[in-house]
C-alpha cells in the first residue's frame, strides 16, 4: 500500500529527524514516531507549509525525479511569499521570464500578486514574527517554480528588489496543504489512478 503524509511544518524545524548542528531547530522527531518515512524534498527551517513524506522509496524518486516520459508533464511547487515592497508589473514579469542567479538561470515561473483575502489559506500568526518597518508596505505573491535550485525562491524575489519576509509551500506536485494546521498532518493512500499520474505502475 503506498501512501504520502503531508505536514504543515512549523517555522523553525529542520526536515530531518536528527539535529545534528546541535542548534535550536526542533525536528521531525518532534511529530513523527513513524522511523520508516523520509522526506520527500526539503523545505528550509525558516520556511513553512507543506512538507511530504513517505516510507515507499518510488513515490519519493517519482516525486523528486520525474520518470523521463513524464519530463514534459511539469509538477511544480508553489509557494505563497511574503516580500518586502510593492510589486511592479516589470518585477513580476522578470520573475515569470526567469532570473539569473550565480548558479544559472532560472526556469520561468507563474506569479500572481495577492490580495491577503485572495490566498488559498489564512496565515496564521509565526512564532518568530516577520521584520516590519513601518515606512515600507509589504505583499503576498503566489509562485511556482519547476526546478529546485538551493533556496530558490528567496534568490528569486531577493534579485529583483522584493526581500522575502516569509515563504509557505502551498503545494507539491499536485499535493496541496489545504486546510492543516501549523504541525498537523495527514496521511493519503495513493490509489492506481494517482501511481499513474505519478509515473508508478
Amino acid at each position: 500500500m503506498s501512501d504520502v503524509v503531508l505536514f504543515n511544518k512549523p517555522y523553525g524545524v529542520l526536515s530531518q529527524f536528527r539535529n545534528d548542528d546541535n542548534n535550536d531547530f526542533g525536528t521531525l522527531a518532534d511529530f513523527f514516531t513513524d522511523k520508516s518515512l523520509r522526506v520527500v524534498g526539503r523545505l528550509d527551517a525558516t520556511s513553512e507549509g507543506l512538507l511530504l513524506l513517505t516510507s515507499d522509496g518510488r513515490v519519493n524518486r517519482a516525486i523528486t525525479q520525474p520518470p523521463k516520459h513524464l519530463k514534459d508533464r511539469k509538477q511544480g511547487k508553489t509557494y505563497l511569499v511574503q516580500v518586502e515592497g510593492t510589486p511592479t508589473p516589470e518585477q513580476l514579469a522578470q520573475l515569470t521570464q526567469g532570473v539569473l542567479l550565480k548558479d544559472g538561470m532560472t526556469l520561468p515561473a507563474l506569479v500572481q500578486h495577492l490580495e491577503v483575502d485572495d490566498l488559498p489559506l489564512a496565515i496564521w500568526p509565526r512564532t518568530s514574527p516577520i521584520r516590519e518597518r513601518k515606512s515600507v508596505p509589504t505583499a503576498w505573491l503566489m509562485l511556482t517554480i519547476y526546478e529546485g535550485k538551493n533556496r530558490q525562491v528567496r534568490r528569486m524575489t531577493a534579485h529583483v528588489g522584493l526581500p522575502c519576509l516569509r515563504l509557505i509551500r502551498w503545494s507539491v506536485a499536485g499535493f496541496e496543504l489545504g486546510n492543516l494546521g501549523v504541525g498537523e498532518f495527514v496521511r493519503v493512500h495513493l490509489n492506481e489512478g494517482r501511481l499513474k499520474q505519478l509515473g508508478i505502475g
